[in-house]
């Protein structure tokens, strides 16, 4: 396993990239609401990251040839990709969604909760992170499922620190959420990230504490933890080879963040206007 410890500069390139991304997620918020489609939030994300931001949004064509590809000035590709890759700019999981929701044309209905899920690149850096958003009011149900996933999220970045080790997070976010009733999804995990997408180390949502690896100054990865309502297994959409979803149809809610590991703790990326991290 070969961990990339970020120097100086390429650190200040994803302060960059990572903020770019935390801008998306706090444009599109408004915009979702009854009757919107995913497809229109992919749109209207896309348009943001090509021509405001000057990114390219990383998820367009991941796991097709070529990638990245190079946009014209539509924001549209300016060569055919081949083997296919994930069709759109952002993920958006819709209830029993776990993670990588392909956007369509169903329009979002009161009470639906949506994770939006956005990767930028920047200057060949990525940044990395997701937000729940809720479709009018959320049932009491819901709510408590996404204020849990959250806070799972935030306890495990306070704990981001040089001598750490990814299986103490694991554990203490495991121990959080089956405290609560709920499940931890096991088969997708946070990553390491910098100029590549998914990097080592793999950081998963379960585990023992004084196992896995130690963190150090320099490490950036993302902590992403997938939790359900019901039971933690899940199935992926036969047909379009990406979306996952519950195996008992039961909600599901997920956060990210993308964190660099200082001298001393932790420094979100990511974070977003509204959060209360330094």
């Amino acid at each position: 396993m070969t961990i990339k410890i970020k120097t100086p500069e390429e650190i200040e390139k994803m302060r960059v990239a990572g903020r770019l991304a935390a801008e998306v997620l706090e444009m599109i918020g408004e915009h979702v609401k009854k009757g919107v489609t995913t497809e229109e939030l992919n749109d209207i994300c896309h348009e943001h990251i090509v021509k405001v931001q000057g990114c390219y949004p990383a998820p367009l064509y991941y796991g097709g040839a070529p990638y990245p590809v190079t946009l014209d000035d539509n924001g549209q590709p300016t060569e055919p990709v081949r083997n296919g890759g994930f069709p759109k700019s952002v993920c958006t999981s819709v209830n029993d969604v776990v993670c990588h929701g392909i956007p369509s044309k169903k329009p979002l209905r009161n009470g639906d909760i949506v994770n939006i899920d956005v990767t930028v690149i920047k200057d060949g850096y990525h940044g990395d992170t997701s937000k729940m958003f809720v479709v009018g009011e959320p049932t009491p149900q819901a709510k408590k499922l996404i204020d849990t996933t959250q806070e799972a999220l935030y306890l495990a970045i306070d704990m981001v620190k040089p001598g750490v080790r990814l299986g103490d997070i694991g554990a203490a976010i495991q121990k959080y959420a089956e405290g609560k009733g709920y499940s931890i999804v096991r088969e997708y995990c946070g990553h390491g990230i910098g100029d590549t997408f998914h990097e080592e180390p793999q950081v998963t949502h379960y585990g023992r504490p004084g196992t896995g690896v130690e963190l150090k100054e320099g490490m950036t990865f993302t902590i992403e933890p997938m939790i359900n309502a019901g039971k933690r297994f899940v199935k992926h959409h036969k047909k379009d080879g990406w979306t996952v979803m519950t195996k008992d149809k039961s909600l599901s809610a997920q956060w990210e963040h993308t964190l660099l590991v200082t001298a001393d703790g932790v420094e979100v990326l990511t974070r977003r206007n509204e959060e209360p991290f330094k």
